[in-house]
């Protein structure tokens, strides 16, 4: 099953498509938060994100779940309201815990990750995003697809996606033992980072038409941007028909994140065109 037509930019947006950032890449930006461990923000509150999104050029974003510093529904609202202010779109709620294929615990995981659900939707959310699975099991590509049906059952307009991420997705034929069984009910986020080895390659291309967002993510040495497996990885989904945003994710060591997401959006606006 592949993702439909209706999810595809309109002509002329190409370019518009590497105008989106994962809030990762923000991270020092924003004080490296972590909701419930952080005391406060130590850097740009997350509610002065979607403007600073809007004066770099950046008109989507992606956030992760522990980047909010509150769940209640007025800080829900005052963040979607933020947004809609700046003209930024939220593509995806990222939930970057909860083990849905825990030996013992997957049902208490599934509970927790359906929590955000309503935060999801209450923000504007297009997507979320639900790991498949932390635990390697026997069963854990079965397991994974089974909870992820019933989150997408409970998520009403919410379009509920996966990620080739950890040991339950770590190549292609996980991903489809996954996806496949659900028909197109969970779509897939597909991260150019997190394969690696020769034959990432050839994995990136063939999950490509599952894929309707993207973590456009480079490899960085240092200073210097991987610009040959950064292009060759886009390209792999490119040129299997993928067409939806490409979401910067910088993760180097230059502090100037903002510099970095150029880099790399020079590289993506490149290809594009």
């Amino acid at each position: 099953m592949t993702v439909s037509d209706d999810t595809s930019p309109g002509p002329g947006d190409d370019l518009l498509r590497a105008a989106a950032v994962h809030a990762w890449s923000l991270d020092r930006t924003l004080g490296r938060f972590r909701a419930g461990t952080t005391t406060g923000p130590a850097g740009l509150p997350l509610l002065e994100l979607p403007a600073a999104l809007r004066d770099h050029g950046y008109h989507t974003v992606q956030l992760c779940h522990f980047h909010l510093p509150h769940r209640d529904a007025t800080y829900l609202a005052e963040l979607r309201a933020a947004l809609a202010e700046a003209g930024v779109v939220l593509d995806a709620l990222l939930v970057d815990d909860g083990d849905l294929t825990h030996p013992s615990e997957a049902a208490r995981e599934e509970a927790w990750i359906s929590s955000y659900l309503a935060d999801a939707t209450a923000l504007g959310a297009t997507r979320i995003r639900v790991v498949a699975g932390q635990t390697r099991t026997d069963t854990a590509q079965a397991d994974s697809s089974a909870a992820l049906g019933r989150i997408a059952a409970r998520a009403g307009d919410l379009r509920v996606v996966t990620e080739n991420w950890r040991d339950v997705t770590r190549d292609a034929a996980d991903v489809r033992a996954v996806l496949d069984p659900l028909a197109g009910a969970v779509g897939l986020l597909v991260d150019l980072g997190n394969w690696t080895g020769p034959g990432k390659y050839v994995d990136l291309a063939e999950v490509a038409p599952y894929a309707e967002t993207c973590h456009a993510k480079a490899h960085w040495d240092g200073s210097d941007v991987d610009e040959v497996d950064y292009r060759r990885s886009l390209s792999s989904i490119l040129d299997a028909g993928y067409s939806g945003p490409l979401a910067l994710v910088y993760d180097a060591v230059g502090d100037d994140e903002w510099a970095g997401l150029a880099v790399q959006r020079a590289i993506v606006e490149d290809l594009l065109s």
